[in-house]
Formats: C-alpha cells, sequence, structure tokens
C-alpha cells in the first residue's frame, strides 16, 4: 500500500490551534503528520502561517474558504503567495430542484475559473445531503457537480464518512473519480447517523472500511490524506483523538 503522507484539518484541533499555534504545530509534526488544511488563519495571514510551517517541517496542503470568501482579491493573493495547490469550498447551498442546482453548477464554474486565475485549484468538501438525488432529476448534486464541471475547474474533496452516511459505499464511490481526488478527508464514525448513539471518532475506531479507503485513494491517484474529526469524543482533547488518528493510519500503511 502506498505510504500517504498525512495532514491534518486544523478545525479538528482549534482549540489548541488558538491557544499557541506554534506549539499545536510542532506537537502535530511530532505525532507524525506531514502537513495540514487551514480552515482559517488565526490572526495571521497565509503566509505567516506558511513561514511557521516551514520552520516546523509541515506542509500547508490546502485551505477551506468559503466560496463567498473568495471574491476577496487579498484574501486569495495571500493563499496564492504561499504555494499551497488546493482551495477547497467547505460547505455549499442544498439545490432543492433543478434550477437551484443549475444555478450552483454555474457558480462553481466560475469559483473554479477565478481560482484557476491565482494558481490555485479548487476543490468542493462534501457532507451528506449532496448524496441526496436532487428533485427533478436522477443524480444527486455531487454526481452532477463533477459530471457537469470539468476537472480542471473543480477536483475532488471526498469527505469519505459523509459519503458512507448519505448513503453510497465510499469505497466505490472514490473509485468513480480517477485523478480527479488529490486530497480526500479521512474521517470515521460510530453509531446510526441521526441516532442517540451516532459519533464521529479517531481513524480506526469507528465504522469505515479504512483499509479499503486507502487502497481506493492510492487507485484513483491521490496525493494526500487528510484527517478530520469535527468534535472529539470519549472525554478526550482533540489532540488525543489527533494522535489516536495519525497512529492508526501510519501502522495501517506500514
Amino acid at each position: 500500500m502506498k505510504q500517504f503522507p498525512v495532514a491534518i484539518q486544523v478545525y479538528s484541533i482549534r482549540d489548541a490551534a488558538e491557544a499557541d499555534f506554534v506549539q499545536c504545530m510542532k506537537d502535530i509534526k511530532a505525532m507524525g503528520y506531514s502537513g495540514v488544511e487551514l480552515a482559517g488563519t488565526y490572526g495571521m495571514t497565509a503566509v505567516e502561517i506558511k513561514k511557521i510551517l516551514d520552520e516546523v517541517g509541515l506542509a500547508l496542503v490546502s485551505a477551506h474558504v468559503g466560496a463567498d470568501l473568495m471574491w476577496d482579491d487579498a484574501l486569495m493573493a495571500d493563499y496564492a503567495a504561499t504555494g499551497m495547490k488546493y482551495i477547497a469550498v467547505p460547505w455549499f447551498h442544498k439545490p432543492t430542484d433543478q434550477t437551484f442546482l443549475a444555478d450552483n453548477i454555474e457558480k462553481f464554474r466560475v469559483l473554479g475559473e477565478r481560482c484557476k486565475s491565482f494558481g490555485l485549484q479548487l476543490g468542493y468538501h462534501n457532507h451528506d445531503f449532496e448524496l441526496e438525488t436532487v428533485p427533478g432529476g436522477a443524480k444527486c448534486a455531487l454526481e452532477a457537480y463533477y459530471d457537469e464541471i470539468p476537472a480542471d475547474l473543480l477536483k475532488t474533496q471526498l469527505d469519505l464518512c459523509w459519503v458512507k452516511v448519505g448513503g453510497k459505499d465510499p469505497v466505490e464511490f472514490l473509485r468513480r473519480f480517477p485523478g480527479r481526488a488529490p486530497t480526500v478527508h479521512i474521517k470515521d464514525y460510530s453509531g446510526t447517523f441521526g441516532a442517540e448513539d451516532f459519533q464521529l471518532c479517531p481513524v480506526g475506531e469507528g465504522s469505515q472500511d479504512v483499509k479499503g479507503l486507502l487502497e481506493a485513494a492510492e487507485a484513483v491517484g491521490t496525493e494526500w490524506v487528510i484527517v478530520e474529526q469535527d468534535h472529539a469524543n470519549g472525554g478526550r482533547t482533540q489532540m488525543e483523538c489527533a494522535k489516536i488518528s495519525i497512529e492508526y493510519l501510519l501502522s495501517v500503511m506500514n
């Protein structure tokens, strides 16, 4: 199996990042992570963060940036100046009919062109609702986005937990996008979505076929695996959960 470099979505460790960003990055590096994906810049510029990451020895893989914020020229130029390759919309409006879906597709197309003008590749980070069939058609929103928008304007950043929660086999779904999935979010969960026992958990502690996901990621040419756990569980801190995830991933890939 490919020895993927593993990054972490900094939102997963936001408490430590807010308390002491530099020390948090050092701790993440010591755990075995190779890079990070940003979700905000903690009062700094992206260029300032890139300098910290360079000193620590972590790569800046990508950043989650709201679609509305992508119209800020200064912000986009700041991210571009880091040399970062990927930028991802973390959430977008749920289409309720085919007209709404077509409008979303056009907005993504325009955003993709804009990102490209700054030397950045746009991706989309899904949740579960994009896996629902859009009324009036036969496809779910996520399928429509990737079928209608050229790959150079929109790459996938599949959140493989929400793909499964949305009713799709995440291994099979990921394999549908060869060459189009440079980054994937590895997220695990236990219980039944919507029930009291549902919880997000460190990678390896839940129901995901992690080895199968990694094999599928290798098959489609994924460059980076990104750990994301929105909320710590089991009475543990965010950093404790992050450590469990990287240790498990490294053990599976060895």
